[in-house]
């Protein structure tokens, strides 16, 4: 199996909204004028870096603010979160206190996680100000479609939007909980890792090792139920190489592998596959006019490049035999030639 770093490109960079998406976010609620942008959590005078609980750098820090740009900027982040949660009432913004603003040093985004409490009961949750980027817009809404979870996000002009996303961080599950787990368990996320591999590969997500997705425990009845949900969307549909889409071919994923390899058998593999896909399929056809719209959006914008778009579509060209991807012209028409391949397939198998 390869290395992320032979896999993929040192940085990615950042693609503007076209005219066409912004349209699309525009007739799907995702877009409002919002009182705060990126651009003005820049403006801290200082931080301080943000440790866990076995006194490790997290790589966010801690930022604070002159007790002027503070005062603004904590009112428009609780306007923020009541447009992103509510109507945009703003009755409830004397019960909610800004706790924290952290902004993150690592990857590409950049960005800030804003910790929002309400004083009437301590409840908290946070949500993420980052710099726009089309290629995690599309990331965002195909996962929207696609995937068992709706994501709540809000674009405007440069400024992104994000809910906070719950569960462990994959790499601090693998390390810590995994170890632990029942054999019973370790049996259903190797299922879920499965699913979770395939759905990714489907829809073109990359990048996703362990620490850009979370496991999520669900009680169910007598046990526990592990899903695991993408977190990072910076690589939809990007990169040229075809493993990148797949997480099996990330080193930090190699324990789950092996997992993998040790639950499952070779035929139950192929039928958490087959669900997978046959999943996707359904969403598709429960969604099509959405999807369509978005593709539309997607073949007309450059979200990645001529070299990149040539070697993935000859690479899942190899892998399919589909000509659909050879005749593709961008990343778009890549995803659509996916998303229609495993669409045939469950139509040709359900006639049956």
């Amino acid at each position: 199996m390869a290395s992320e770093e032979k896999l993929m490109s040192q940085k990615k960079p950042a693609f503007p909204v076209q005219e066409k998406l912004n349209t699309y976010l525009i007739e799907h609620s995702r877009t409002i004028k919002i009182p705060i942008f990126y651009d003005d959590l820049l403006r801290f005078q200082g931080s301080v870096v943000v440790y866990d609980k076995n006194d490790e750098d997290t790589l966010w820090v801690r930022t604070y603010y002159s007790e002027f740009d503070r005062k603004e900027i904590d009112l428009s982040l609780k306007k923020v979160y009541t447009i992103l949660h509510s109507n945009g009432n703003e009755d409830t913004i004397q019960y909610l206190n800004v706790d924290a603003i952290d902004y993150c040093t690592f990857g590409n985004s950049k960005p800030f996680r804003v910790k929002i409490r309400n004083i009437l009961n301590d409840n908290y949750t946070y949500f993420y100000v980052k710099k726009t980027d089309a290629s995690r817009v599309y990331g965002l809404e195909l996962e929207h479609i696609l995937s068992p979870y709706n994501l709540n996000f809000l674009v405007y002009k440069d400024t992104l939007i994000e809910e906070h996303i719950a569960g462990i961080p994959g790499d601090v599950f693998i390390k810590e909980m995994l170890p632990g787990c029942t054999a019973s368990e370790k049996a259903q996320i190797s299922k879920e890792f499965v699913k979770f591999n395939e759905r990714c590969m489907i829809r073109l997500l990359g990048d996703m090792r362990s620490y850009n997705y979370v496991i999520v425990p669900v009680h169910d009845f007598d046990h526990v139920v592990y899903r695991i949900r993408a977190i990072d969307f910076d690589q939809q549909s990007f990169e040229g190489k075809f493993k990148v889409y797949s997480p099996q071919f990330f080193k930090e994923n190699f324990l789950m592998v092996d997992l993998v390899g040790d639950k499952l058998q070779k035929t139950s593999i192929e039928q958490y596959k087959l669900e997978e896909r046959s999943i996707v399929a359904k969403r598709m056809l429960s969604s099509e006019n959405r999807v369509n719209d978005l593709l539309a959006c997607m073949k007309e914008d450059a979200i990645s490049t001529p070299e990149k778009i040539v070697l993935l579509k000859n690479e899942i060209h190899n892998f399919t035999r589909d000509v659909h991807f050879k005749k593709s012209k961008n990343m778009g028409e890549i995803l659509e030639a996916a998303l229609q391949f495993v669409k045939r397939n469950y139509e040709n198998v359900s006639a049956v």
